[in-house]
């Protein structure tokens, strides 16, 4: 085949409906100054040198083959949460979960419904696999709406996502939400809680997720050690589910996917949780400070249980964007809605402050009052 030739090879006509994933673009310089990443979610600390130590130590025996049933980690998140083994399975972060969940669940055709916007990944993995996406709009303070979630479930419906804290907006659903959607979903309907970003969580009203996996036979929880762990180069998350559900996950999962030097980083940061929840509670200290200064630049910001704060900038998102990357900063804009910011260094945090008050006041005085 010539190099001008096209190529012939039959892609799968399914590709053409996914989207493509847009990572965080990588921080620039802007002379003298640092700039600061505020655009993937990631923990802005180093390892804990217990971890680093974990990792130096498995990297000794990288030319072996992992332990594919990931059996160390698997028994210590089964001794941590009081779950038994056989209802846990594990993969490369929460997103190689969650393919293996849309995966088991879904034939071609079937739907998945979840709020939107939310995690980027969940149309890709969705249209990959087939289904389709049943998006249900978030509500006018960027929370899920439950109720419409709920209506929009059919007899088509094999899955239904709740990602709380959700991702971009960082706003959670409340106990009472949650069970009247649970009451509601029909019982071979599975029901995902995904909590990327629970570490972070402090509102009372949220659920606690794991009692209601206990509650309801068809709920399970997905969970990451990317973010308060700081593991995110590492890709391992894990799912508790029903054990039929669980089976189900690790026939499905890549082979040998979780390295052994991600399962024993995993299990140094379970045993430094002390260590580490120091670090989640300057970060949600930050985010309290970073919160306070854009109400009071007059941001109307959603209250947030992530470690990243939604702009509602509308169709000035992108503009948004250039501002701060001409700060030094890079955000995650989602054009023609908003701007997800990430807490990172107290350094980035207040260049973010700086940045969005200065935006503030030349949106005021072109357009009128911030909304």
């Amino acid at each position: 085949m010539s190099e001008h030739e096209e190529s012939a090879v039959r892609l799968r006509r399914t590709l053409r409906a996914v989207p493509a994933y847009k990572p965080g673009k990588p921080a620039g310089s802007t002379g003298a100054e640092p700039a600061f990443k505020i655009s993937s979610n990631e923990n802005p600390y180093p390892p804990l040198p217990s971890v680093l130590e974990a990792v130096n130590d498995a990297a000794r025996s990288m030319n072996r083959y992992p332990d594919m049933a990931v059996t160390a980690l698997t028994r210590e998140i089964s001794q941590r949460l009081a779950v038994p083994v056989e209802n846990i399975a594990t993969g490369t972060g929460s997103v190689g979960v969650l393919t293996q969940l849309v995966n088991i669940t879904c034939d071609p055709g079937d739907e998945v419904v979840y709020a939107w916007r939310s995690f980027e990944a969940y149309p890709i993995v969705v249209a990959l696999a087939g289904a389709t996406s049943v998006q249900v709009p978030l509500d006018a303070d960027f929370r899920h709406d439950l109720t419409a979630m709920t209506d929009a479930i059919s007899a088509r419906t094999r899955l239904v996502l709740v990602c709380s804290p959700n991702n971009p907006t960082g706003t959670a659903v409340h106990t009472d939400e949650l069970r009247t959607l649970l009451d509601a979903v029909p019982h071979d309907t599975l029901v995902v809680i995904d909590e990327a970003y629970l570490e972070f969580t402090t509102d009372r009203r949220c659920p606690d997720a794991l009692a209601m996996y206990r509650e309801y036979p068809n709920v399970a929880v997905l969970r990451t050690f990317s973010k308060a762990y700081g593991l995110a180069g590492l890709r391992i998350g894990y799912c508790v589910a029903p054990e039929e559900v669980a089976t189900a996950l690790r026939k499905a999962a890549t082979p040998f996917g979780v390295s052994d030097i991600a399962q024993q980083a995993a299990i140094a940061s379970l045993a430094s949780f002390d260590e580490l929840q120091e670090r989640v509670d300057a970060l949600v200290g930050e985010r309290q400070r970073v919160v306070t200064a854009l109400r009071s630049q007059g941001w109307d910001v959603p209250e947030t249980q992530a470690n990243f704060v939604w702009m509602p900038l509308g169709e000035d998102a992108l503009d948004f964007a250039d501002a701060c990357a001409g700060a030094g900063l890079i955000v995650r804009p989602f054009p023609g809605e908003g701007a997800r910011c990430t807490i990172g260094e107290t350094e980035a945090n207040d260049r973010f402050i700086e940045v969005a008050a200065s935006y503030a006041g030349t949106r005021a005085a072109v357009a009128g009052p911030v909304t």
